[in-house]
């Protein structure tokens, strides 16, 4: 009997006997070469600490404005898995998935692949059968040796590179800065987000050939009150503020449109596609506010770069009464990083444990804070209770974010939006 892409999803996570990370291309390339998935139209990849999606999500609306098919792979998903596996920016069907699931079942033979790696297959497998005009993959972890990376980009951005996952890229920036460069190509173009980029990076670039574009450097941006101007592969004035909240989106956005003008005789795009992509662009738990009076933020940064972007983005925002955090980590993270970045901007916090083996438990959270001088903290049995407890308490000029990782993002996520 055919499975249900929840029995699918079940399976997978239990299926690769070395767990749901083993990061190499070996395995997934045989199989890709099996189901002969020769994408043909241009594909970019995008990696990153953070800003992956956002910069995904500001790709894939500019390329639909302009009337493209477009095929978008990201991760991890918030509500539902279909999230991941987009076409035109909706997320495809459980019917569709499943069936790409089962030819990558009878393509694998013996060979064990990760639910990352079936996840990579059926997205590229789906779009090849769509015959989509472009491909935008967001790398899940690393670049060099993520799945993503078994495809050939015609493009490649690095949006940032800061420290996160180090037990797999490494415990400084220049090895996490080399890790990612690993999906630039001979040839193409190299958007680097960050300037300046890691020396191992542009090392990487030089000698393998790639051509670096480094922000404020190769192509530039300036914010007005109500507009601003991009110059690089590209010149346009008085583009409309993207739809994405938050001074980094900016970056972000500029890192799309020198892709999109590096591959703007493969795939043209008018001023207009580009202004219309800019503000229906839409990426769950990213600085969203979901709510006024009292303001209710979901964010899912979960590492100290992050942090410190959601602490600039507070200085933008009114001034609150009272400051809430709704708050779980994963125990694997800087836990420090992230509450050193950020312990000056609440007033109250609302702590739970994640439910997941990964997650980090009531005492050790608790004692993590304390040692970062943090005093005002209630704890609850899991996090939709903390959130419920800080709606109740809250006034209407108090805010409350919701952060720390995706899981717990995912959890009030469920609750607002789905």
């Amino acid at each position: 009997m055919q499975k249900t892409l929840s029995q699918w999803l079940a399976h997978l996570e239990t299926a690769h006997s070395n767990g749901l990370i083993d990061m190499g291309l070996t395995r997934i390339t045989q199989v890709k070469n099996a189901m002969q998935l020769t994408p043909t139209c241009p594909i970019i990849i995008v990696g990153g600490t953070n800003g992956k999606g956002s910069t995904c999500a500001f790709l894939s609306h500019i390329y639909r404005a302009a009337g493209y098919t477009v095929g978008t792979l990201t991760s991890p998903h918030l509500l539902r898995f279909n999230e991941r596996i987009a076409l035109n920016c909706q997320a495809v069907d459980d019917a569709k998935i499943v069936a790409a699931f089962e030819r990558i079942e009878a393509a694998r033979g013996n060979i064990s692949l990760t639910y990352f790696e079936f996840n990579t297959l059926a997205a590229v497998d789906i779009f090849q059968r769509e015959n989509v005009d472009v491909m935008i993959l967001e790398v899940g972890l690393g670049g060099r040796l993520d799945a993503v990376n078994i495809f050939d980009a015609d493009c490649t951005i690095i949006t940032s590179v800061d420290l996160d996952h180090q037990n797999f890229l490494g415990d400084t920036i220049e090895q996490v800065g080399y890790e990612k460069a690993g999906i630039f190509r001979a040839h193409t173009p190299a958007i680097c987000g960050q300037n300046p980029p890691p020396q191992t990076m542009k090392n990487y670039a030089a000698e393998i050939g790639a051509d670096l574009q480094i922000v404020q450097l190769d192509f530039t941006y300036q914010i007005h009150e109500k507009t601003w101007d991009f110059s690089g592969s590209l010149k346009i004035s008085s583009l409309p503020h993207p739809a994405l909240h938050g001074a980094y989106q900016f970056n972000n956005a500029a890192c799309a449109l020198q892709a999109i003008g590096s591959l703007k005789t493969q795939l043209p795009v008018s001023t207009n596609a580009i202004a219309q992509g800019l503000q229906s662009a839409t990426n769950i738990g990213r600085f969203q506010i979901v709510q006024q009076n009292p303001m209710i933020i979901l964010d899912v940064g979960h590492n100290p770069h992050a942090a410190r972007a959601l602490s600039d983005n507070f200085k933008n925002l009114p001034t609150a009464t009272k400051r809430i955090a709704v708050f779980s980590i994963l125990a694997d993270k800087d836990i420090d990083g992230v509450l050193g970045s950020l312990k000056n901007d609440f007033d109250d916090w609302y702590i739970a444990p994640l439910d997941m083996p990964r997650g980090m438990n009531s005492t050790d959270l608790l004692a993590k804070m304390q040692q970062n001088n943090i005093s005002s903290i209630k704890i609850f049995q899991n996090i939709q209770a903390a959130y419920q407890a800080a709606l109740s308490d809250a006034q209407e000029h108090d805010r409350i974010t919701i952060f720390g990782s995706f899981h717990t993002v995912s959890a009030i996520a469920q609750m607002l939006i789905a």
